[in-house]
Order: structure tokens, then sequence, then C-alpha cells
């Protein structure tokens, strides 16, 4: 409850003109880390993660007046931070040539191994890979769940859908990466 009672001291530091944005700053270091994590494994690229966290930011900073506490501060972060990948992701497809050869869908798989660190041999890379092949809102559950531990509960708000539809999406994740992982 600690965590709980520092974010609802910060929203009242940021409702105060004269400390707002001494709370802001302490917001984003706070969730900074968490949320380029969370971000850097939709988008796959450094660069494009410190670009959607900073957007993700700049929305936070014009809409955190209007937040309503009903949720848990983290949450609602992490739901914006979820929007955001989900838009730049799709944004950049349609930017891309690649989607000319059909391959649209291998957009994120083709800038992974494009990463100068890449080694198809190891499991990590592997693991990412088979991450990538699957669908944006999949691989979000599978994100939220498999890196960031996050409760069933907590996904649900972050992704505005139900419990059994995410118990769901990620086991059919996990099977589609199992399948992957085998055959590749």
């Amino acid at each position: 409850m600690a965590q709980q009672q520092d974010d609802k001291e910060l929203l009242q530091q940021f409702k105060d003109p004269a400390t707002k944005e001494k709370a802001f700053t302490a917001i984003i270091k706070k969730y900074q880390e968490k949320l380029y994590w969370h971000i850097r494994r939709m988008v796959v690229d450094h660069e494009d993660a410190n670009d959607v966290l900073q957007n993700m930011f700049i929305k936070v900073w014009k809409s955190l007046d209007n937040f309503r506490e009903d949720s848990q501060l983290y949450t609602w972060l992490y739901r914006i931070a979820t929007n955001e990948s989900l838009t730049f992701i799709e944004q950049a497809k349609k930017r891309s040539t690649v989607s000319i050869s059909g391959d649209e869908e291998n957009y994120l798989a083709n800038k992974l191994q494009a990463d100068k660190n890449f080694d198809g041999k190891k499991s990590e890379w592997k693991l990412q890979l088979a991450i990538q092949q699957l669908p944006e809102k999949q691989r979000a559950v599978f994100n939220l769940r498999y890196f960031n531990e996050m409760p069933y509960e907590e996904m649900s708000k972050v992704l505005e859908t139900s419990e059994g539809a995410l118990k769901a999406s990620y086991h059919h994740a996990v099977k589609k990466i199992e399948d992957y992982i085998l055959n590749h």
C-alpha cells in the first residue's frame, strides 16, 4: 500500500501549480524504466522505444489533471504505454515499404534480425523472434504477463478486456511461441 500512497501524494502534488513539475518528474523517475522495457518489448528498437516513451509521457502530462483515480496510477500509465506502442507499430507498418512483398506482419521480426547483436542461434533471440510473430494485442498480453508478471486482474484494466479473454490469449501466445521455437 506504500506505493499506492506515494502515488496519491504525487497526484496531489501534481494538482498544485507550485509542485506540479516536481511531482511529474518524480512520476517519470518512478515508472520510466518499467515503462521503457514494456514499450521496448513491443516495438523492439531502442530509439523507437525512447520515442514512444517520450510521446507517452507528453500524453500523461496533458491528461494527468483529468485522471480520475478509478484505477492505480501504474495501471493507467501501462494502458497509455500499450496504446502508444500499438499506434506506433501500426504507423510504422504503414510507412514501411515491406508491405509490397506481403511481409507486413514480419516488420518487427525483420527489424530484430537487423540488430547488430542478433544471433539467431541463441535462445533469447529465438524467444524475441517468436514473440514478434504474435499479433500486437497477443504480444502485449504475453509481455505483460511473462516479463512484467502482471496479474490478470491488472492486465484487464490496462488492456480493457476480460480476465478470461486475457487467459485464453496468453495460452494461445504461449502455444504459438512454443511451436515457433520448436520449428525454427
